[in-house]
């Protein structure tokens, strides 16, 4: 099972979000998850990948190549696919995702994670969307959502997809069953 994750190119000041991108990273081969993230080799991504590859599971990494040009390509992953834009980079990671799930991050991990919500929502896509809600790091993202319910620009439903998890087993376990369920 591909699992898409997307994160942090930085590490965040606690060090807790990096003790947890190496764990989950770990829970995801002991789960049989193969990673498929952006192909950096900074922050969080890189230590999810690092730890993924550490523990003799399958990483692929999409990078556009203006990214790779800084020098911040991932060399050492299974797999490390060029492409020419940050939309053709979002596509294909989509097209290889079993499962998705954000960690910790940025700009980049916000707009990821809305994207495919987004495609969720208007029905591009049907793979489970999670979140790793690390200490409490997507809490007000969570409750902006759920104001966007109440004000009527979201609807439940489209809420109700999104998996929360607090734990790297418990949500891969989750994303697991809910796979399982989807191919049965």
């Amino acid at each position: 099972m591909n699992l898409c994750v997307f994160c942090g190119s930085g590490k965040g000041y606690s060090a807790d979000y990096a003790v947890a991108a190496e764990e989950f990273g770990s829970m995801m081969v002991a789960k049989n998850f193969n990673l498929v993230y952006g192909g950096g080799n900074v922050g969080l991504m890189g230590l999810v990948a690092d730890s993924v590859m550490m523990r003799g599971g399958s990483v692929t990494g999409v990078i556009p190549d203006f990214l790779l040009r800084r020098e911040v390509g991932h060399r050492g992953i299974t797999k490390l696919e060029i492409v020419e834009s940050m939309h053709e980079r979002k596509k294909r990671m989509a097209d290889l995702a079993d499962a998705f799930v954000a960690l910790p991050g940025g700009w980049g991990t916000l707009e990821e994670l809305s994207e495919v919500l987004t495609w969720r929502q208007l029905g591009l896509i049907d793979q489970p969307v999670a979140v790793l809600n690390l200490n409490g790091f997507f809490d007000p993202l969570l409750a902006q959502m759920k104001h966007m319910v109440r004000e009527g620009f979201l609807n439940a439903e489209s809420l109700d997809v999104l998996i929360v998890g607090i734990n790297a087993g418990n949500l891969l376990d989750t994303l697991s069953r809910s796979l399982q369920k989807k191919s049965a």
